[in-house]
């Protein structure tokens, strides 16, 4: 069975330890413990504004698990206690855990989500849409302000547009080319696709790494963005990856 789990306000400013590493231990803690098969961790930009508490960055972390459906609460109760051990003291964390095939309307959890992206929503208005979907959302700490983001997160993923996978994969050095076909055979990446006109890549092309190679969520698939060169590369390349500053809008 499906499963998203989001957490959101986990950290402060101080901890070096942030959101997106505790849903990456919980994922891993998870597995360990046999109770489900977890997905990579998505990061979601949620809106910045004074009127919003959050942390550094107001994003959400979330991941999807093909879960034990005898083991859902076990892993509802186990992911509330990890937060409660695991938060950054002034933390305010939220765990949301949604079952994809039990929702009625799931264009209504979308809608929030990219609500979360543009205005300023409430704990209350919250908890009521969890409520009358049946969606588990709990808080673990502080004043519990993590419960909008890790519902708005969970929204998020499962529209499937939304969100970059945590982390960098570390496929080659910088300047290094490799072909389309190589990169899904390293990665878990699903698509190369041209970020100016939307054109996905054949596999025989070659793509020059940058920096740091990144990929995001779209059509519910792991996708790496690239850019045309203006000059060949690394044994012919025409394509580079895309930088972190230009997947900021995702």
């Amino acid at each position: 069975m499906l499963a998203l789990i989001c957490i959101d306000d986990t950290d402060n400013l101080e901890i070096k330890r942030g959101t997106g590493q505790l849903a990456s231990l919980l994922s891993a803690e998870i597995e360990q413990k046999g109770w489900a098969k977890c997905a990579a961790v998505t990061r979601h930009q949620l809106f910045v504004h004074p009127d919003v508490p959050y942390t550094s960055h107001n994003s959400a972390m979330c991941f999807a698990a093909d879960i034990d459906p005898q083991r859902l609460e076990a892993i509802i109760k186990y992911g509330g206690e990890f937060l409660e051990r695991e938060r950054a003291v002034g933390s305010d964390p939220g765990l949301c855990v949604v079952i994809p095939e039990r929702i009625i309307h799931p264009g209504w959890l979308i809608a929030y989500g990219f609500s979360a992206k543009h205005e300023v929503l409430n704990k209350d208005y919250a908890y009521n849409l969890a409520a009358e979907m049946g969606i588990h959302l709990s808080e673990h700490g502080g004043t519990g302000d993590g419960v909008v983001g890790a519902l708005a997160g969970t929204g998020l993923r499962l529209s499937g547009n939304d969100g970059r996978f945590r982390g960098k994969f570390t496929i080659g050095m910088p300047g290094q080319s490799l072909t389309v076909e190589e990169i899904y055979s390293k990665t878990y990446i699903t698509r190369i696709r041209n970020k100016e006109d939307g054109r996905f890549l054949p596999p025989h092309e070659r793509v020059e790494l940058g920096e740091a190679v990144k990929a995001v969520l779209i059509d519910r698939e792991a996708v790496l963005l690239v850019n045309s060169l203006s000059v060949p590369g690394d044994q012919g390349a025409v394509w580079r990856t895309c930088s972190k500053e230009e997947l900021k809008g995702y």
